[in-house]
């Protein structure tokens, strides 16, 4: 068996979570010792769509006319494209009729979480699916006093400091409205935001707080893993107060450095992040300005220990496990699929 990890359109989305699945699931597939290429050209059995671009789906349709087996990956709905670039509001109803013809071309859809499979079923999506985490290499995102002092160092942070951390494209449906008005409202600390976004898909509220001389509040950009990790370690407390996700991957690679986490209290963390058990919740900006400063000060217990625990279970090896299970299924191996429901 052979898959083919098509990477179409990663120029654009290499800088995401988009991005960063595939190469969770090229290391997966390694761990799982299940032969994969990125070239189209090659034989291949099975292949992986992460991106729903018109080279995506003439990729699905032109391999099942070839008779091979299509696993779609569903990292997007109608709900977290809305709140995230000019006119994507408008563009919502267009979109969610463009993913259905999408998803509905592959055999099996794999979505992150259950939540994410609900809102795609709802659409409807009429085709197999899985709820499967996008996962996170425990062996890469591990916390270190040397990425710490790494981190620390090349941006010229004292030690003394409390440091809050954000990653995150520039768009509003990652909160980074509300992750600026907290760095207004607590001077005291730092807060850093990784990612980038091109200008031209940066909404007007959002290039007017990246222009904005808030003392506190920092933009380096996009930074690779190593440095990402480095910049997780360095940081007391990882703020996502995201406003709509179909999982979040830099959120279980927090979770994996055993940082303190704080998240918005959304529908698709229902059921497997609980406030005060692995991680904190607030539903806004005033509970996000009650709950911070507590758990940086450690008047909040450390749930960092639970959160480790939790995102173990979404680790790389157990991705490559699941999905070897899938491609048994596909060809025709006694491990089935649930029918679409």
């Amino acid at each position: 068996m052979k898959v083919l990890l098509y990477n179409g359109g990663m120029k654009l989305v290499g800088k995401s979570g988009v991005g960063r699945a595939v190469s969770h699931q090229a290391k997966a597939l390694e761990r799982a010792g299940i032969a994969y290429t990125f070239h189209p050209e090659e034989d291949y059995d099975i292949v992986h769509i992460n991106t729903v671009f018109p080279d995506s789906l003439w990729m699905s349709l032109k391999a099942r006319m070839k008779g091979k087996r299509v696993v779609y990956y569903g990292h997007s709905t109608r709900e977290d494209f809305r709140n995230s670039f000019p006119g994507s509001n408008l563009a919502a109803g267009l979109f969610q009729w463009w993913i259905r013809l999408c998803y509905g071309s592959g055999d099996v859809v794999i979505t992150p979480t259950d939540y994410s499979k609900k809102l795609l079923q709802s659409y409807p999506v009429s085709v197999n699916m899985v709820a499967l985490s996008n996962g996170v290499n425990l062996k890469e995102f591990q916390r270190s006093l040397e990425g710490r002092k790494r981190f620390r160092a090349l941006y010229g942070i004292p030690d003394s400091k409390k440091v809050i951390l954000g990653v995150g494209h520039y768009i509003e449906r990652k909160g980074i409205l509300d992750f600026a008005a907290m760095a207004e409202r607590f001077g005291q600390y730092e807060f850093w935001w990784f990612g980038y976004t091109p200008s031209m898909l940066v909404t007007k509220r959002v290039k007017k707080i990246l222009r904005k001389k808030i003392p506190n509040l920092h933009f380096p950009g996009y930074v690779e893993s190593g440095k990402l990790a480095d910049a997780y370690s360095g940081s007391d407390l990882f703020f996502f107060p995201t406003q709509e996700e179909t999982e979040g991957i830099v959120m279980l690679e927090a979770m994996a450095m055993r940082i303190p986490v704080l998240v918005r209290d959304i529908p698709v963390y229902e059921g497997w992040l609980e406030h005060g058990k692995n991680v904190y919740k607030g539903k806004d900006r005033d509970s996000f300005a009650t709950l911070l400063p507590e758990i940086l000060e450690g008047n909040l217990p450390d749930l960092t220990r639970e959160a480790y625990q939790t995102v173990q279970e979404n680790s790389i090896d157990r991705i490559g496990e699941r999905l070897t299970e899938i491609y048994d299924s596909l060809s025709g191996g006694e491990n089935r699929l649930p029918a679409a429901e």
